[in-house]
């Protein structure tokens, strides 16, 4: 007797501890976050935010992850379905369920209807850009929620992922492909860029054009030691080029900098938040002795008043990358694209999607790491709008 109510109690233990774990199971696959990656819909942007080896870490992770098709992703639809993400048609995120975390890079297509998911992306509004207003009235309304990639910071204010180190290194490669251009005494030096499969054709392009030239520029990268800078410095190692590298030691005398003049290439990469000297002014480019001929702003804010490259006001663009700053026998000329990563989408696309992934391994508990200061800032700006 004492036997059978011992056996009886132990089954009825195997058999709670079965509802149990079939419990949390359930609830666990309930609750577990659903990321929706959004096809991009800006022309020519073919870099994402979420890699098919960033899907499958997610996977791995216990997420549920959909991705949408899209003919422009430098990433093809086959390589997501093989980690096993499910597929979507291009545009779809707006049916998709409630509970989904829609993804992406760059800005919504234009629209009014409600938002009503959550988002993660770049949505530049919250410095009162154009139709700021507009978009956040649309997530008030939709009771949705942004999460604004420029920023998820961490506790020292820092973005937590960035494509710097690639629009320095691309910034830098176009500097270079222009001064080879010049050489040629083609005008403007560049046109109507494409982006590149990879890193490796670029450097050969850039390489093939070296070689039949007889001499190699100088190029002086400013904000050498920032994640640009790093990127652009690696650029012209990479084609064993002189590089003079400059930060905060060899620029706090303040501006003008007389030496810039003594380069070919100047690659900007200095974030500028305060009034500052100028690097360079237009009066100081009308000498003879003047080498420099290329200059490539890689932090590119023409219209800020902190520019420390005041001799431009206007960004260019892959479709007609070089602004013409001197004609004649001693021309210099400007790059100021505002998405030189695009560039190189394969390497940007893998660079920031590992530095992204490991915080949105976090967003079963949006309660912890950069969720609650971003959505913090997403209130404090709704709160703005006049309705």
């Amino acid at each position: 007797m004492i036997k059978l109510y011992h056996d009886t109690r132990i089954l009825y233990t195997v058999v709670f501890i079965v509802q149990i774990t079939r419990s949390m199971r359930e609830t666990f696959v309930m609750t577990h976050t659903h990321l929706w990656l959004r096809a991009e819909s800006k022309p020519q942007e073919q870099r994402t935010a979420l890699t098919p080896e960033n899907t499958k870490q997610l996977l791995d992770a216990g997420f549920k992850v959909t991705i949408e098709s899209s003919v422009q992703s430098i990433f093809a639809i086959n390589d997501y379905e093989a980690v096993g993400a499910s597929i979507a048609p291009e545009g779809s995120w707006v049916d998709a369920p409630e509970e989904a975390i829609i993804l992406a890079l760059k800005e919504l297509p234009e629209a009014t209807f409600p938002l009503h998911h959550q988002h993660i992306y770049f949505a530049h509004a919250y410095k009162e850009q154009q139709g700021w207003q507009a978009l956040l009235s649309r997530f008030v309304s939709g009771k949705g929620e942004l999460f604004d990639l420029e920023y998820l910071v961490d506790d020292n204010n820092r973005r937590i992922a960035a494509f710097g180190y690639w629009a320095g290194y691309a910034g830098a490669a176009l500097g270079v492909l222009a001064w080879l251009k010049q050489q040629q005494n083609i005008t403007p030096p560049l046109n109507n860029i494409n982006s590149y499969a990879n890193q490796e054709s670029l450097i050969a392009e850039i390489n093939d054009l070296l070689a039949t030239c007889e001499s190699k520029p100088k190029i002086l990268v400013i904000g050498a030691k920032g994640r640009s800078g790093s990127g652009a410095v690696a650029l012209a190692k990479a084609l064993s080029l002189e590089t003079v590298e400059w930060d905060i030691a060899e620029t706090q005398k303040g501006g003008p900098f007389a030496e810039i003049l003594n380069m070919d290439i100047l690659v900007n990469c200095v974030f500028i938040n305060q009034d500052l000297p100028p690097f360079i002014t237009k009066e100081m480019l009308i000498t003879e002795e003047r080498t420099l001929s290329m200059i490539v702003d890689v932090s590119c804010d023409p219209y800020g008043s902190y520019n420390p490259l005041p001799i431009y006001n206007e960004c260019t663009t892959f479709k007609s990358p070089c602004l013409s700053i001197i004609q004649g026998d001693k021309p210099l000329d400007m790059i100021a694209i505002d998405h030189l990563p695009s560039l190189l989408p394969k390497e940007s696309s893998e660079d920031y999607g590992q530095q992204l992934v490991k915080h949105l391994l976090t967003l079963n508990d949006q309660s912890q790491g950069v969720w609650p200061k971003a959505l913090s800032l997403f209130n404090e700006k709704t709160a703005e709008i006049k309705l």
